[in-house]
């Protein structure tokens, strides 16, 4: 199996993908959460949004993180809609949101021309507590497919994971267990192309490479797209991957 890495903005190398030509989309967007005005989108980083202030970690930044509703889903549809074009007859797209996003996430999908199937919840057992009322637990899976499911394919997967987030070794503030996107990328066939159009750390494209899928990453962050090249390169069994990009 191989990997191509472009380094540069998403919506910018989506479109010089050709028409048909991946299997699957599973992605994990700047979320663009919990931010009601101007002041709370643009004020916090997404350190200050997404990890405690007791964090042990001093993860880097990643950009994407200041729009508005309205804006998310618009840039949301564009991109979600190159992604439908360079998909081929049967594919599916999975994208990650959390719970105040997850509304605004199904309609991107549905306008960009997916047909919505199901929403997975992925429960994370090590997160806090919240005093007075439950705990926010679960970040969830919204799912689509273009056209319908190959029904051809002996393939039956969970409606919904649970495993906490990566402690040991962790490289990204929102970074997704390895374990979970083994599964998520069998929705690809075997030997076909799983596209992720924001890699962050590589998680998804190690999971294609160890399950037998080629994968196309796109990282607009020159750091992490250096951590995604490294944690890419060393799940190949050998050298046999291209390095794009960049691409402005």
């Amino acid at each position: 199996m191989s990997y191509t890495l472009h380094r540069g903005d998403a919506l910018t190398v989506l479109r010089s993908l050709p028409d048909a030509s991946v299997d699957a989309v599973i992605t994990d967007p700047p979320y663009n959460s919990g931010g009601r005005t101007s002041s709370e989108r643009t004020a916090r980083t997404a350190r200050a949004k997404y990890t405690s202030g007791d964090a042990k970690h001093d993860l880097q930044n990643f950009p994407g993180e200041n729009r508005d509703q309205r804006a998310y889903r618009a840039w949301l549809t564009d991109l979600l809609t190159e992604a439908y074009r360079a998909s081929r007859e049967h594919a599916v797209a999975m994208v990650f949101t959390d719970w105040r996003q997850e509304p605004t996430t199904t309609d991107a999908l549905q306008m960009a021309g997916w047909t919505w199937s199901g929403t997975m919840p992925w429960i994370k057992p090590a997160s806090r507590p919240r005093k007075g009322g439950p705990k926010q637990d679960s970040e969830f899976i919204v799912w689509g497919v273009k056209g319908s499911l190959d029904n051809t394919r002996d393939l039956y997967l969970p409606g919904h994971y649970i495993a906490s987030q990566p402690r040991k070794g962790r490289v990204h503030i929102t970074q997704k267990p390895v374990e979970v996107m083994q599964q998520l990328v069998q929705v690809c066939p075997p030997g076909g192309t799983v596209l992720d159009p924001f890699t962050g750390s590589g998680s998804t494209g190690v999971a294609a490479l160890k399950e037998g899928r080629r994968f196309i990453g796109v990282e607009l962050s020159d750091h992490y797209a250096g951590i995604a090249e490294q944690r890419l390169h060393a799940a190949l069994d050998q050298d046999a991957f291209e390095l794009a990009g960049p691409e402005l």
